[in-house]
């Protein structure tokens, strides 16, 4: 197959920058892709969507050159292109920005960006012009980060914005997106969008791939949807409503019910934490959690939301405080204390803390209850741990070929699920579920809902930490609101977003002692 030019070469606005046409591509088990079909014109925003498993980040793992295709063609401004490598799609002008970061952690921003490209002076590695050069980056992207800061010391949504900035670096002409808002705020979505914008202008095409229907209005020219990794339809933005979008994706309808929130104020109190404090990430948190409830925690970025559950957990130390469960203070120094007195913790980073990627599905979803599955001399009964994942693969409506299905080769989406599945199996009395939705499609979102919906009703208390404020008003009976590490208030269910934000920009606590008032 011909090689193609780059992209830089092409003349503008003639040809689509990118075509591609009936790509085929199998795993183990698993047909990804059917006759698939996707075009890019400069210049353009065009969504690419579909439920999770659809097919659309293997799609474009194929445009990077991750993936080989099985069949089917692929041109580049309108000539044949044969993509073996992720380097030769960067030569050829395309980038991509994956959902699950791939971020060097032990280096620097700066270092990440331009790993393997390194600006030296008389052989030696130039640091300082290193800096410089990241520092123009995020100065073009009006964002406030060292260069030289170390990537582990970022939350997921600055590391996003790291891997955005190292795409950027390149110069491309095709820029891929795999949800880039997922971990970021209001604020940093706008600032995200204004750079989107930029590129536009400068006739970039950007391939943006995202669940969230609002974000697809606002940004994108067209949309093309997949579902079950075949090709359903393109269609413009501005001029589709957002039911017809759904409705290619799901091929079902799908219900929109709120939670009927019952009087719980006489249930127990399953959850108490009282003046819980970890330098100034959490200072002096405190608040109740009750049988039945949904509590849902917001805030901006770095507001302390993360960091109290992880507390809480026993993943962090804390530093002074104290933790009630079922009305008993109990010591919780290590995860494994919090599992033992019935607590679970979805991590929002399913990838580092929530999942064996090497292991298959079954064994992730028995991780947290070998216990029960352990015979005699140590031996796993393992029919009985199959039967239990089967229970949860049909129970979440994960789709995998079978149990035994490695979980890195699952959508990130269908990843999620299997987290979830861990900690139901483990029959927890207290969940906490950090962005338990994060990059999972509407579909399996209203799944989630039920799942969610079904658990308080049972008797569960659930903690839900959300970025997204409309899943917030929807899932929780109260809603506590953080800024800087303080719990500013706790709202009933029924609050605005308006009041959810003014609590979430107050630097002082508005609230009374009991942690359980509505601000005036």
């Amino acid at each position: 197959m011909a090689s193609a030019k780059p992209l830089s070469a092409m003349p503008a606005a003639v040809v689509p920058l990118v075509e591609m046409s009936g790509i085929d591509k199998s795993f183990p088990g698993v047909r990804a892709l059917s006759g698939a079909r996707f075009d890019l014109m400069p210049g353009e925003v065009h969504a690419l969507m579909g439920e999770n498993g659809a097919g659309k980040s293997t799609l474009m793992k194929i445009l990077s050159g991750v993936y080989s295709r099985d069949a089917g063609e692929v041109k580049l401004g309108g000539n044949p292109a044969n993509i073996i490598s992720p380097r030769q799609a960067q030569d050829l002008g395309l980038s991509i920005i994956h959902q699950e970061l791939a971020l060097m952690r032990d280096l620097t921003a700066a270092q990440n960006i331009f790993i393997g490209r390194e600006p030296r002076r008389f052989g030696i590695l130039d640091e300082g012009q290193l800096n410089r050069d990241a520092a123009a980056i995020f100065k073009s992207m009006n964002l406030r980060l060292e260069p030289d800061v170390r990537v582990e010391t970022l939350t997921i949504a600055k590391q996003q914005m790291v891997e955005i900035a190292k795409a950027l670096s390149y110069r491309s002409r095709v820029l891929i997106m795999d949800e880039p808002t997922a971990a970021l705020n209001d604020a940093e979505i706008a600032e995200l969008f204004a750079i989107i914008n930029r590129l536009k202008a400068d006739g970039v095409g950007i391939v943006y791939i995202s669940h969230k229907m609002d974000e697809i209005k606002r940004i994108s020219d067209r949309v093309t949807v997949m579902r079950d990794g075949e090709y359903v339809g393109t269609v413009p933005a501005a001029d589709t409503p957002i039911d017809t979008i759904i409705s290619m994706m799901v091929g079902r309808t799908l219900t929109n019910d709120a939670l009927i929130i019952p009087n719980i104020a006489d249930a127990p109190v399953a959850l108490e934490v009282r003046n819980l404090s970890r330098g100034r990430e959490i200072r002096d948190v405190s608040f109740s959690l009750r049988k039945g409830e949904i509590l849902g925690f917001a805030g901006l970025m770095g507001a302390g939301r993360t960091e109290v559950a992880r507390a809480i957990f026993g993943a962090d130390r804390r530093e002074s405080g104290e933790i009630w469960v079922h009305g008993k203070r109990v010591g919780i120094a290590s995860p494994r204390d919090a599992v033992a007195m019935g607590i679970g913790y979805l991590s929002e980073d399913r990838k580092l803390f929530g999942l064996a990627t090497g292991m298959d599905v079954r064994n992730n979803i028995a991780l947290a209850s070998l216990d029960r599955f352990t015979g005699p001399g140590g031996v796993l009964n393992d029919r009985a741990m199959h039967e239990a994942a089967e229970n949860y693969i049909r129970q979440l409506a994960i789709k995998t070929p079978s149990d035994a299905q490695e979980a890195r080769l699952l959508s990130g989406g269908n990843q999620q699920k299997v987290v979830i599945a861990k900690w139901l199996l483990r029959d927890c009395d207290i969940l906490i579920f950090d962005e338990p939705t994060r990059g999972i499609d509407v579909g399996a979102k209203s799944e989630i809902y039920k799942l969610l919906y079904g658990l308080v009703e049972d008797g569960k208390a659930i903690i839900v930490i959300s970025s997204e404020l409309p899943e917030v008003l929807r899932l929780s009976h109260r809603i506590a609101v953080m800024c800087e590490g303080r719990l500013t208030g706790i709202l009933p269910g029924g609050a605005s977003q308006e009041e959810i934000m003014h609590l979430a920009t107050l630097r002082e606590p508005a609230m009374t002692p009991d942690a359980d008032r509505r601000t005036a």
